[in-house]
């Protein structure tokens, strides 16, 4: 175009993966409302994949843009926040009347809390940790236990557990709980070698047990900064 910029269609390709994103979030809440929790579940999935392109492609490409920043946290919202908390409500919120929507609406605000206090914060924040759960993590929690609860029937009759656990990772979301964020991986010796086994380790569980080993992964993440930080309490009381 004279006398403009030059467009670049490269330059709309990670908007592309996060509209994607949001698209397969949509998708995900229309198969909660259908029953079709399974599916719901590992659409999330699915979006949280587009959602780690968006922002790598950008970099690769060099087309980060403030409006890319912008509506991909309104994706995430909707991936993130919206599809997980009406999968939760769907599948047994519901069945608690007041207190599912109660926890259902306050996962969904907590959300939108964290993403804008994540885009305020991020540029004077150390990038190698999350000041409190990341919401595409606390997607995953949720997601990811309700899989285990479709899949075992042993575990249905402890589906009251659900509201407390979503109510919890609501919490941690809004924390100032820290948790690695996996950035910034040091791949210095001898880090490199204890980073390659954990990899394997994890990918091999993930492998052999694909919903039991993210149960185990994602639940091990959300204990862990809730065990660090009651270490931290802890030591300074006894100091």
């Amino acid at each position: 175009m004279a006398g403009g910029r030059p467009f670049h269609l490269i330059s709309i390709l990670p908007n592309l993966f996060t509209a994607a994103s949001i698209f397969t979030g949509v998708v995900a809440i229309v198969s909660a409302i259908h029953g079709k929790f399974e599916k719901s579940a590992w659409l999330i999935f699915l979006s949280l994949v587009f959602d780690a392109l968006d922002g790598r492609i950008a970099r690769l490409t060099h087309t980060t843009s403030r409006f890319g920043v912008e509506f991909d946290s309104l994706a995430d919202l909707v991936a993130f926040g919206v599809a997980p908390a009406l999968l939760f409500y769907f599948f047994a919120g519901h069945e608690f009347g007041r207190l599912g929507i109660l926890v259902m609406a306050l996962y969904i605000i907590f959300g939108a809390i964290r993403l804008a206090r994540f885009n305020v914060m991020s540029p004077h924040t150390d990038p190698s940790v999350f000041i409190g759960v990341p919401i595409p993590a606390a997607a995953i929690f949720v997601s990811i236990w309700i899989l285990m609860f479709v899949q075992y029937e042993a575990l249905q009759p402890y589906s009251w557990v659900l509201p407390g656990a979503v109510l919890l990772v609501s919490l941690l979301m809004v924390s100032n709980i820290r948790y690695p964020s996996f950035k910034k991986i040091n791949l210095e010796r001898p880090a490199l070698t204890k980073t390659l086994i954990a990899l394997i380790i994890v990918a091999s569980l993930i492998y052999l047990f694909p919903v039991e080993g993210l149960a185990l992964g994602i639940t091990l993440y959300v204990g862990w900064g809730v065990g660090r930080a009651a270490r931290t309490v802890m030591t300074r009381r006894g100091r």
